[in-house]
């Protein structure tokens, strides 16, 4: 069985000081003027909403939310934010990337949003289908032909 090490939270925070370090030292572009930096408020707060109502819908289910141990889950959880994506608490994750983002202000700090889906995909997700897949087998099966992974 595959072994998940690193908590989905880790990566956000490493891509985060990645992200920031470019910023600092290899600005691109000001894309968002200081002004303007207030609009990451949005995504932060969308991004609050996504990672509480996933998390809210896993106690309503009983069942565990612990990414580094997908296997103790008792139930899928498919109704609610899960009938849109497979994986609404690391699309939470990925908006405060995005809001940190916009806080940062310069186009380089952007480049590393796709390093963070690849990484969260990869290391995470991919990993923890697998193990979904084999304790739900069909069930599982279905959920993730009728529902995207992202969005």
């Amino acid at each position: 069985m595959v072994k998940l090490k690193i908590p989905p939270p880790v990566y956000m925070l490493l891509i985060g000081v990645l992200m920031w370090l470019l910023n600092r030292y290899l600005p691109i572009i000001t894309v968002f003027p200081e002004h303007w930096r207030k609009l990451a408020l949005l995504p932060i707060l969308l991004a609050i909403l996504l990672d509480a109502t996933a998390l809210i819908q896993f106690f309503r289910a009983h069942t565990s939310f612990n990414p580094i141990h997908p296997e103790k889950s008792k139930q899928l959880v498919t109704t609610g934010l899960y009938r849109l994506s497979r994986n609404p608490m690391y699309l939470g994750l990925l908006c405060w990337l995005i809001g940190w983002g916009i806080l940062l202000g310069s186009l380089s700090c952007f480049l590393m949003l796709p390093m963070f889906i690849w990484l969260i995909t990869t290391q995470q997700i991919i990993p923890e289908e697998a193990i979904l897949a084999e304790k739900f087998a069909e069930q599982y099966q279905t959920y993730q032909q009728s529902v995207r992974r992202w969005l």
